[in-house]
């Protein structure tokens, strides 16, 4: 079951597919065993391939399982309609990823923007805390001894990433400082060339813990300093309104402990 669900998360972060091989050998699991749990998944609907010898993809019924699990814990009806309000008032792109087994993972996005230039970068479902504004939001929250941890278990990446983006864990901790300090988190070409963002930590109305982050990004010629600081308390009221309703959800509650 653990192997099968590596395949399927790694999968997940390689749209166009992968062979046998490549899969196998990147999860360490021998390709006979490879073998029988791709054909496994294959029965079950989980995957795909075009013909044989050709590339693992995942199906939209991995997908559909996300949509239902997210209108089942509410997300469709009672946290969107606060993230489309948020992207409608700032134009931009906004982001909420919640806190889970030490990992912070998207969750829902909401794009604001309806013409000119448009924001909506291809991210995998665990976001990369050393360069984006979620991350720095998170990290800011906690000590620095745990920031250190977390990183260095996810990996400082130095390449594909903005010209901006820290490269050593000291530049980080000046990030993460910076954001402590002001109480929310702004960047400027860190994840990506040309785009900036700010975000805020959302915290557990009754533990007073980081459940969650919430982000408005978009193009750095729009999402200047002087647009994040007219954004920002709306981005505050928008986490507000999330805390209080993610207490009667179960996308949140296992956070919050």
């Amino acid at each position: 079951m653990d192997r099968a669900i590596a395949i399927i998360e790694l999968l997940s972060r390689h749209a166009g597919g992968l062979p046998l091989m490549t899969i196998a050998d990147t999860l360490a699991i021998p390709r006979s065993a490879t073998h029988r749990l791709l054909a496994d998944l294959k029965d079950e609907g989980y995957i795909r391939q075009e013909f044989d010898g050709g590339a693992y993809r995942l199906t939209a019924k991995i997908v559909a399982l996300g949509f239902s699990y997210l209108a089942a814990a509410g997300m469709t009806a009672k946290i969107q309609p606060l993230l489309d309000r948020l992207a409608d008032g700032t134009g931009e792109l906004v982001t909420l990823a919640v806190i889970h087994e030490q990992k912070l993972i998207r969750v829902a996005k909401a794009q604001g923007a309806r013409r000119g230039l448009l924001y909506n970068p291809d991210e995998g479902a665990e976001v990369y805390l050393a360069a984006t504004s979620n991350g720095h939001a998170w990290l800011s929250c906690l000590e620095e001894d745990e920031v250190l941890q977390l990183v260095a278990r996810q990996g400082l990446k130095r390449e594909g990433y903005g010209p901006n983006a820290p490269r050593t864990m000291r530049e980080l901790l000046g990030f993460v400082e910076t954001a402590r300090e002001l109480g929310y988190a702004k960047i400027f070409e860190t994840y990506e060339s040309g785009t900036s963002a700010i975000a805020i930590a959302i915290f557990g109305t009754r533990s007073n813990r980081p459940i969650g982050t919430i982000s408005v990004a978009g193009p750095v010629i729009r999402m200047t300093s002087e647009a994040m600081d007219r954004i920002l308390p709306s981005l505050r009221e928008t986490a507000e309104a999330i805390a209080k309703t993610s207490e009667a959800l179960p996308i949140f509650s296992e956070t919050a402990h």
